[in-house]
């Protein structure tokens, strides 16, 4: 066995377990080996009739979900704005579609989502306004505390992230290591840590035994 059957065998041992963990918490949690079963599983949570909007994800363009609801959906997408003022109305707008899609910076192992924001707009979605959430999260986000979510959050998510955005002057678009800073242009605005689910079932968490996003 090599190292990467060895790693999705792990997550195929974890990833059920922590789905039940989150179901504790009032979350709709499912675990789902690959990507297509992930794309099947958050396809049959979604009406065609849905507005689906969705937050800065790259995992929900992996598995193919973005790409899905644009061809299947009335859809509130923010890329399409002309101006920079449209852009923000129509992020405004999203805050109260009927499915809002994300990922997530980690997932604690005992059933809480951590997540770390610059305008605000994704947190914003997560805890209030769109019907349901559905968060797609790749295994390698999972950790063991919400210490460790907030730090991978900080020190390997928002160096990555920053990428998506030219001329950003913060330390990590720098160094590639947090600096916590307090810039402006910070993508660190906001760290939410949600720990239950409010109304209960109205955020899905799909956990997904590859790795995803960053």
């Amino acid at each position: 066995m090599d190292r990467t059957d060895m790693m999705h065998r792990m997550y195929d041992i974890k990833g059920p377990l922590v789905a039940k963990k989150f179901a504790a918490r009032g979350f709709e949690a499912v675990y789902c080996p690959t990507k297509e079963e992930a794309l099947k599983q958050a396809i049959s949570y979604i009406p065609e009739t849905d507005v689906v909007s969705w937050g800065g994800s790259v995992s929900i363009n992996e598995i193919g979900l973005r790409p899905y609801v644009l061809e299947h959906n009335p859809v509130i997408d923010r890329d399409s704005a002309k101006t920079p003022e449209e852009r923000v109305e129509l992020m405004r707008k999203a805050l109260l579609c009927d499915t809002f899609l994300m990922g997530t910076n980690a997932a604690v192992q005992d059933g809480q989502l951590i997540n770390i924001d610059g305008n605000g707009n994704r947190v914003a979605a997560l805890c209030y306004g769109p019907k349901q959430v559905i968060a797609i999260v790749g295994m390698n986000k999972v950790v063991p505390t919400v210490e460790a979510g907030i730090e991978r959050a900080h020190t390997v998510a928002s160096p990555q992230n920053i990428g998506r955005f030219p001329g950003v002057g913060t330390p990590c678009a720098k160094t590639g290591m947090c600096g916590h800073c307090i810039r402006p242009d910070s993508v660190c605005a906001q760290v939410v840590r949600t720990r239950i689910c409010k109304p209960q079932g109205r955020i899905k968490v799909i956990l997904v035994g590859e790795n995803l996003g960053f």
